[in-house]
């Protein structure tokens, strides 16, 4: 059994992890427990930047940027600041996409915005997004910048200005933006809630692994049933839809995220499993997971991408770096 901290309820779950929760605490026979002295409540809430688990660098309580910084700007009209995440990687997939169709307009500059280093609390990016998360777009084909935050609302804009990938039929479009919302809704539960607390949390809380397994279960369950049915979530065609899922899920169903794909018995999800695979082997996709990737395989890494030649002749394994990029 883990030592309790201060005032915070500890008790041995079934597994051998500590169980802690606010106001009630299970022990092994199910019995629950409401001594209010021993709950973690303080009076007030105070910051401990320590207390965060794996990314705790990232966090904090305020808004606001922490450094004086321009960005850099490329030559394309389309910059995009980002990083190699699931909510990145979406945005770099459309834009090879919306490449690969034929819409020349879409040319990008793709600049790294290392999280682990705060670059997403310089001036220059907060003033993209204020909320300080990658991606980041600012479109600098008009009059005047626009600047575009959330992956979700990347996508649509993209989609929109292009008119691409969103159907333009009012049933379909619903169909497609009620799944791309689906994801925006649901996605947080997947990374901040099962992820971070199976994976990257300091204490294994048995009662939030629990609780945060039986919703992404449920989420894969949602999404295999709507795949059994369509080979793609808006329905025929590949949308935005499909984008915005696939990094988050396809990555869990193969495993890939959180060493959990046992754990959720991911195999058991056949019609997620066969239209992962069908994305993952578009060629727009394959080049989108490779831009401002900073880890795995030095060959599947385009740290930043300002012309397509960069798939052939920049990446980490040609120009001679480590993966750090020093």
């Amino acid at each position: 059994m883990r030592r309790a901290q201060a005032r915070r309820t500890t008790v041995s779950g079934s597994n051998g992890w500590a169980c802690q929760t606010h106001g009630v605490s299970y022990g092994k026979t199910g019995e629950k427990s409401h001594d209010r002295r021993d709950v973690y409540a303080p009076e007030r809430w105070v910051w401990n930047k320590d207390n965060g688990g794996r990314f705790a660098n990232i966090n904090r309580p305020i808004a606001g940027p922490t450094h004086d910084k321009d960005l850099p700007v490329g030559r394309h009209p389309l910059q995009l600041y980002s990083l190699a995440t699931p909510n990145g990687v979406k945005v770099t997939v459309m834009l090879e996409e919306l490449l690969a169709a034929g819409h020349d307009g879409a040319e990008y500059d793709a600049w790294l915005i290392r999280i682990n280093e705060g670059d997403q609390f310089s001036s220059g990016f907060v003033d993209i997004n204020p909320n300080s998360k990658i991606p980041a777009l600012l479109d600098h084909s008009g009059t005047t910048p626009v600047r575009v935050f959330e992956s979700g609302s990347i996508l649509l804009y993209l989609a929109e200005k292009f008119g691409a990938f969103v159907p333009t039929d009012p049933a379909a479009r619903a169909e497609c933006l009620s799944w791309l919302f689906w994801q925006m809704g649901s996605g947080p539960y997947l990374g901040g809630g099962f992820g971070h607390f199976y994976a990257y949390a300091p204490t294994k809380i048995e009662y939030a692994i629990d609780r945060f397994a039986m919703e992404t279960k449920r989420q894969l369950d949602v999404l295999d049933r709507r795949l059994a049915e369509s080979e793609y979530l808006g329905g025929s065609d590949y949308t935005i839809a499909d984008m915005a899922v696939w990094p988050w899920y396809g990555a869990l169903a193969k495993g890939l995220v959180y060493d959990a794909g046992t754990f959720l018995q991911v195999e058991d999800y056949t019609h997620l499993q066969r239209w992962t695979d069908q994305i993952a082997e578009r060629p727009a996709v394959k080049r989108g997971r490779m831009v401002n990737r900073v880890m795995g395989d030095p060959a599947s890494q385009l740290h930043e991408r300002h012309d397509a030649s960069d798939f052939d002749t920049k990446t980490q394994d040609k120009i001679g770096t480590d993966a750090s990029g020093s």
